[in-house]
């Protein structure tokens, strides 16, 4: 899948194909006030430079300057591979801290959030080694047009309601409410609506440690081979 790479298979060049992952150009959203600055933060709290860090995202270093100061909007799916590239949620991308680690995540905490045209709940609790999600992916959406995503991991979704179109590697599958998936992340994979009124989804996925990340990502953790995600 995805939310929130988890490289995409954009490519590390800055022109067309980085478009789809993210929202329209300009000042930051104010559905997104503090995402430039926290990615900013998490990268140099990382030791990484723009270079390497763009690398391992999947993109190039001017268009993750430009996340990174605002210029861009991330989609849900760049929000994702940027947590998984510096081990963290998509919640705390976002400037949301849980008051405590509470095993339990009530309806009414479920608050909907927003990105590159797919609406999330976070599902799950904070600081955790994976990631729970309740997704709505619209029938068309920039943010799933294209997007192929490749990166260390697992993915589990289920479909709640609507139709799930998954592309996983060169097979295609049409998933219906009370299917389900589980696949490695690192095989290419894209999801999208194939219903009117877009799809409903719950998404889980593991997210990627420092310690893990140059584990698993061999001479690309270390800027190493070049479009590596």
């Amino acid at each position: 899948m995805n939310p929130l790479p988890h490289g995409s298979a954009e490519g590390p060049t800055d022109g067309p194909a980085d478009g789809p992952a993210d929202g329209p150009p300009g000042g930051p959203s104010a559905d997104l006030p503090t995402v430039a600055p926290r990615l900013r933060d998490l990268r140099r709290r990382s030791g990484l430079t723009l270079e390497a860090a763009a690398q391992r995202v999947g993109l190039s270093p001017a268009h993750l300057s430009r996340l990174e100061t605002g210029r861009r909007q991330p989609s849900l799916p760049m929000l994702l591979t940027l947590a998984r590239t510096y081990g963290t949620t998509v919640s705390d991308l976002l400037g949301e801290v849980a008051p405590e680690r509470d095993p339990i995540v009530r309806a009414d905490r479920m608050d909907a959030q927003e990105a590159g045209g797919w609406t999330y709940r976070q599902a799950g609790g904070s600081g955790r080694a994976m990631q729970a999600l309740r997704l709505h992916v619209p029938e068309r959406s920039a943010a799933q047009e294209d997007l192929v995503r490749v990166h260390p991991g697992e993915e589990w979704l289920y479909v709640l309601g609507g139709r799930l179109r998954l592309a996983l590697g060169e097979s295609v599958h049409l998933l219906s409410p009370g299917d389900a998936a589980h696949f490695d992340s690192l095989t290419p994979h894209r999801i999208a609506a194939a219903s009117s009124g877009g799809v409903d989804l719950l998404f889980v996925h593991t997210l990627l440690q420092s310690g893990a990340a140059e584990l698993c990502l061999g001479d690309a953790a270390r800027g190493g081979r070049p479009g590596t995600p």
